[in-house]
């Protein structure tokens, strides 16, 4: 985390510097920046797991907890954040409307009206708006503390840390900017009150507890030493505001609309990286802080759960968008996954962690595949109508967006299906075959969306005017390959990744 935040800093430091200077040369010092923090920062993940032996994992007078969960679920995060950095400094996909040249997914210009002329000069001068490294990073950062938090105050920081520049991410679009502008003040708008809420939960936790810390509001409530209205209040609360960031109903609300504006680069970072690190802030509430008000937390859970899986399914059903289907696509992957998460004990966190990790290398994947189709006006080609023939015209795009989708759908022979049937045995031996029952009937509804793609890729005429391919460079190509090697491998060898969420699954 020092590592990130470090590069966050002098990722600051070049744009100051350099801001008068060539901005390609500003883009170019700030990508390697931003590539080589996270490298780093990586390798040190893998370094600290490996060597952490039976080192107490408490730091920072316990704020700080990097145990088997927090490594894991931080290595997950910057694996997939690396993909997410590199697609952001692609610059063949998109063209400059007036000058016809190489572009980014960005604005050029984030603080002028879309439209206007300050906008078009800013076009025409080839501006390059890499801001967006060090907003990233700094986002990165508050993911890998946000699972890590050994107490509600820093949880609270570490949300502020990862939400603030995804607020400022989503409204840096390119093309379509009043939409994208719309997706960041309804995130802005929703996560704000999200935040307060988690925090009057926080309060409430300590005027119950006289704690802040989670293990010794877990030990005070178990014991009988914690006020347990207060109690049940601010675990309400403090899972509400949680619950909003995964993006389960009724509070995932935002997730269609922000997923559908904001940049392509910046919605493959969210749908993966920020719902691994926001499933293990949950984890880390349910499992380590109100694990003896189970009782009373799970009913409301089941019902979340279930509301989610159905009206998830049923709303990707209606769309007409590829990538708003995924968005609702993923609001029902939340459902999936909290079947699990409210299981005690090893079992469903060894399942949750599995299903995320796995999640967010499909999710990342068919999010970035998206933006290589375009119009001929430059634009992404989403639509559903556009995607028509393209599995027939280029077999690569269509054959890679058809793994992901079939992950989605669970079926066999990717990581979709294992991470189903974990989460769903979890379930099971925690005796909620309701759940396990609505998921699977909601995994057979959502299989006809996703085939519906599938076929109108490869048996649909195609459409006139056709959506071309444009070849990306190794900055997005790399990550997509990656993913789909990912996708595949985990589906037919799921035994390593299993073997070592299991073994990370105590905090």
């Amino acid at each position: 985390m020092f590592i990130i935040f470090g590069a966050a800093v002098l990722s600051v430091l070049v744009e100051a510097i350099f801001a008068r200077g060539s901005a390609l040369r500003r883009y170019h010092w700030q990508l390697t920046l931003a590539l080589g923090g996270l490298v780093a920062a990586f390798v040190m993940v893998v370094v600290v797991a490996w060597n952490r032996g039976d080192q107490d994992p408490a730091t920072m007078s316990g704020a700080v907890l990097l145990d088997g969960p927090a490594l894991f679920l931080q290595g997950v995060v910057v694996l997939v954040s690396i993909g997410a950095v590199a697609f952001m400094g692609e610059r063949r996909l998109d063209r400059s409307a007036e000058a016809f040249t190489p572009a980014d997914a960005f604005t050029p210009a984030a603080a002028t009206a879309p439209g206007s002329p300050d906008e078009e000069a800013a076009t025409r001068a080839e501006a390059i708006t890499t801001e967006v490294f060090p907003l990233t990073l700094f986002a990165v950062g508050g993911m890998m503390l946000f699972g890590a938090c050994g107490d509600l105050l820093t949880m609270f920081i570490a949300l502020e840390v990862l939400s603030l520049p995804l607020y400022l991410l989503c409204g840096l679009a390119r093309r379509r900017r009043l939409l994208s502008q719309e997706a960041s003040l309804k995130y802005f708008l929703l996560g704000a009150f999200a935040s307060a809420i988690f925090l009057f939960g926080s309060a409430f936790a300590y005027g119950a507890t006289g704690s802040l810390n989670l293990a010794q509001i877990g030990e005070s409530i178990a014991f009988g030493h914690a006020d347990r209205t207060l109690s049940l209040i601010a675990v309400v609360l403090v899972v509400v505001g949680l619950l909003f960031k995964v993006g389960a109903v009724p509070f995932g609300s935002w997730v269609p609309d922000v997923y559908q504006g904001a940049p392509t680069p910046v919605t493959a970072l969210m749908a993966s990286a920020t719902k691994v690190a926001a499933f293990g802030a949950l984890l880390r509430v349910l499992q380590v802080g109100f694990p003896a008000l189970e009782p009373d937390w799970r009913p409301a859970l089941w019902a979340v759960a279930l509301a989610t899986m159905v009206l998830g399914t049923l709303m990707a059903v209606t769309q007409s968008d590829i990538k708003r289907m995924l968005a609702y696509s993923s609001v029902s992957h939340v459902g999936f996954v909290l079947t699990a998460a409210m299981v005690l004990g090893k079992t469903g966190v060894a399942a949750t962690l599995f299903y995320v990790s796995a999640y967010a290398f499909a999710a990342f994947g068919g999010f970035a595949l998206l933006a290589v189709v375009r119009e001929s006006s430059g634009a992404e080609a989403s639509g559903l109508d556009a995607w028509a023939g393209l599995g027939r015209r280029r077999p690569v795009v269509g054959l890679l967006m058809s793994m992901f989708l079939l992950s989605f759908a669970g079926i066999p022979l990717t990581s979709g299906f294992v991470g189903k049937l974990v989460v769903f045995a979890a379930a099971g031996e925690n005796g909620a075959w309701a759940l396990v029952i609505v998921g699977v009937l909601a995994s057979a509804v959502a299989a006809y969306f996703y085939v519906r793609v599938i076929v109108s890729m490869f048996f649909a005429p195609p459409a006139e005017p056709a959506p071309d391919v444009v070849t990306p460079s190794l900055l997005t190509s790399v990550p997509i390959g990656v993913c789909a090697i990912l996708t595949l491998i985990f589906g037919i060898l799921p035994q390593p990744l299993l073997e070592l969420a299991t073994n990370a699954s105590v905090f």
